[in-house]
């Protein structure tokens, strides 16, 4: 490239950043720079807020029992690896993924200052994929945490970690979105990052400009085969990070709050079905009898569209405010109903520990929501009930339920209402479910059973 062209190509850079070269230079010899500015050594740098909380990034070693060929050793080998981050150094807590330490009897955490030390897990909980780890150590360093809900689209976000068996390592790029979802019907409220995020990065930091934790890179959306980042990664926010790690650190697990409103996701079908004109909201599929839900107004059919001011994307969406809501906490709905917006409070409960609930029109059992089919569902001529939501982390989920799977017989005895699954799942511990997967036509049986 010649000087020429290398000059014009950073001119037009900086003008794309809303920077003049002229305009640059005049705020330089001012003292008045539009970055962050080292004057020191004349670049234009993140470091110094970034520098702060990289002692705190550490990587996590699970150890465990290898599902290869055994060779008779006894001891844990290591199994998986990933990343996490200090956030109370006084008592030695670091948060990571739930799938980085899932399975694990041991748990061993290398610190950036190269010292190695053994971890106590704490709790975890899979449908926000939040584990929490203790280490006993001293001179030990702590991220800074921001509010999540303070973040905007274009931020700058740096995500830290030991990806691909390299150091610590950090990355920079924007918040692409807030509010995502869309992975399933889990606790989702994701921060969405186009920060290069790999494999070894999971239960890493996602800092922002000033090194300040926004949350938790837990997934990524990859393309292509190797399972590579493609720009497209997703942490948990630091607003419900912290509700989990509090309860895990208190009980050791996670208590979530209820509403009584069984709800699916509004897709494209369904919107049509309504006659509406927007894809995103959540479902009321039914509203308990006596729950905060039915005292609120809500009924069946109504789409809720925002929650505590934030949009609705799906069902996981509402469980994501909601299940990180303490009892008794008022949440503002707004929903539709025949074309009218609403706006109602709705006062969050405790999660029932009831495997089983049944409703007039839905049915709730071990994680999974359960509703008639209707004409104008795609298997309409079928016998069955459909599955329209399942939570992240339940039951119903490890035995690979997803929404639209049909059910068409309990133990078998087949089931084509409500009524009849209710009759079936009431009273048991578990079930045998007959069931056919989301377009798939060949019938394939799950047992669900209480969690012990």
């Amino acid at each position: 490239m010649t000087r020429s062209n290398f000059l014009t190509g950073t001119a037009l850079a900086l003008m794309l950043l809303g920077f003049s070269a002229q305009g640059v230079a005049a705020q330089t010899a001012a003292g008045d720079y539009p970055f962050p500015y080292d004057s020191r050594r004349g670049v234009f740098s993140f470091a110094t807020g970034l520098e702060r909380s990289l002692p705190a990034v550490v990587q996590v070693t699970t150890l465990g029992v290898s599902g290869g060929p055994t060779t008779g050793q006894t001891e844990p080998v290591a199994v998986s690896s990933g990343s996490g981050v200090i956030i109370d150094a006084a008592e030695g807590i670091i948060v990571t993924n739930h799938h980085v330490i899932e399975g694990g009897q041991k748990f061993r955490v290398d610190m950036s200052d190269g010292r190695l030390v053994d971890a106590t897990l704490i709790g975890a909980d899979k449908a926000t994929d939040i584990a929490v780890l203790r280490i006993e150590a001293s001179g030990l360093s702590e991220v800074e945490m921001v509010d999540s809900d303070t973040l905007r689209t274009g931020d700058l976000a740096f995500a830290v970690g030991y990806p691909l068996g390299l150091d610590q390592t950090l990355t920079m790029g924007v918040i692409s979105g807030l509010g995502r979802s869309g992975m399933g019907d889990a606790v989702e409220d994701y921060i969405q990052t186009d920060a290069a995020v790999n494999s070894g990065n999971s239960g890493g930091p996602l800092l922002d400009s000033r090194g300040r934790l926004i949350g938790i890179n837990t997934s990524i959306l990859s393309g292509g085969m190797g399972g590579g980042n493609d720009g497209i990664a997703f942490a948990v926010p630091t607003r419900i990070l912290l509700f989990v790690v509090d309860q895990l650190r208190t009980t050791g697990e996670v208590t979530r709050g209820r509403i009584g409103a069984t709800l699916g996701s509004l897709t494209a079908d369904r919107a049509v079905e309504k006659g509406l004109s927007f894809v995103r909201g959540a479902v009321v599929e039914d509203v308990a009898p006596g729950s905060p839900a039915e005292r609120a107004g809500l009924m069946r059919g109504d789409i809720i569209t925002r929650v505590q001011n934030r949009p609705v994307a799906k069902a996981g969406s509402v469980q994501a405010t909601v299940g990180v809501a303490p009892p008794g906490t008022p949440v503002t709905l707004v929903y539709i109903r025949n074309g009218q917006e609403t706006a109602t409070t709705v006062n969050v409960e405790l999660l029932s520990t009831a495997a089983v609930q049944v409703g007039i029109n839905a049915v709730e059992a071990y994680g999974a929501n359960f509703r008639e089919l209707k004409p104008t569902d795609s298997r309409a001529e079928a016998a069955g009930v459909l599955v329209t939501a399942v939570e992240g982390g339940s039951v119903a989920a490890r035995q690979g339920l997803v929404a639209g799977d049909l059910v068409t017989a309990v133990d078998g005895l087949p089931v084509a209402s409500i009524a009849e699954l209710g009759r079936s799942l009431l009273g048991g511990t578990g079930a045998t479910l007959t069931l056919l997967n989301a377009g798939e036509d060949t019938p394939v049986t799950v047992v669900l059973s209480a969690p012990d």
